[in-house]
């Protein structure tokens, strides 16, 4: 893929303003956590059992961040490689290793097209990345590219419900549905950029056109005793806790 979408630069410029709201204590804390959790309300992965044993698995994290999910693999015994498209996020992210000691392969690049070889990776993942930050039409088939035979997908994305309630030019959620799920895909952000998100159906039809088998979807709500996030607040842990607001997809690229 040679053509970049203008949404790219759109996004790579709100995780540069978002990192610099961000302090270093935020990712430290995220880089020293010892148990690994999914989401807003820090679902613990224990009780969701998606990863299994990482030891001595390649694992590529597409749209890391500040790379604190490739850091719990690589703690686990994983070797992970981070791809961002935000050079500020990476820069926390390399700061973190030199300050942990914990060193991993970090490439600046769009998650739909990732300079890297065919068949390179066990485990793709993705956690508030590539799964909406990119567009599924693009980075799925690479994820699939990059991914040996038999090797898995997993992406952690807002649940459908979620996006569907989400209100517009806000940063809120509520309890009505706020725009059609039929020909759901690119969505604006209220601060810049554009998120994208598939109904059930579409995604499920994209996993298995592009040659992934669907091993799993995980619909996560809030668990009792949860509060509302320091940072993302857009959706409350009382909502979260009627109806789920995140989702975990598990899918194996066909041996």
């Amino acid at each position: 893929m040679s053509d970049t979408p203008d949404y790219v630069a759109e996004n790579r410029a709100l995780w540069t303003t978002s990192n610099a709201e961000f302090t270093g204590d935020d990712a430290a804390r995220a880089w020293s956590q010892e148990e690994i959790t999914w989401g807003v309300f820090s679902v613990p992965e224990r009780d969701v059992g998606v990863l299994g044993d990482v030891a001595g698995l390649d694992v590529i994290e597409l749209g890391c961040g500040t790379a604190y999910v490739s850091a719990w693999l690589a703690m686990r015994g994983a070797r992970p490689v981070g791809i961002d498209i935000t050079p500020a996020q990476l820069a926390t992210a390399r700061r973190m290793q030199e300050e942990t000691g914990l060193v991993f392969p970090l490439v600046e690049a769009n998650a739909e097209d990732v300079p890297l070889p065919d068949e390179s990776f066990d485990l793709v993942i993705s956690e508030f990345g590539a799964s909406i930050w990119c567009d599924p039409y693009r980075w799925i088939p690479e994820a699939y590219r990059l991914l040996r035979p038999g090797g898995r997908l997993v992406f952690f994305c807002g649940s459908t419900l979620v996006t569907l309630c989400a209100v517009a030019d806000e940063d809120a959620t509520a309890e009505q549905l706020q725009r059609p799920q039929r020909g759901m895909h690119k969505i604006a952000w209220p601060d810049g950029g554009a998120v994208f998100h598939l109904g059930h159906g579409d995604m499920f039809q994209l996993l298995r056109d592009t040659g992934f088998e669907v091993e799993n979807l995980i619909e996560l709500y809030a668990p009792e005793g949860a509060t509302n996030h320091e940072f993302y607040d857009f959706v409350t842990a009382d909502w979260a806790r009627k109806w789920p607001a995140e989702e975990i997809w598990v899918a194996r690229k066909r041996a």
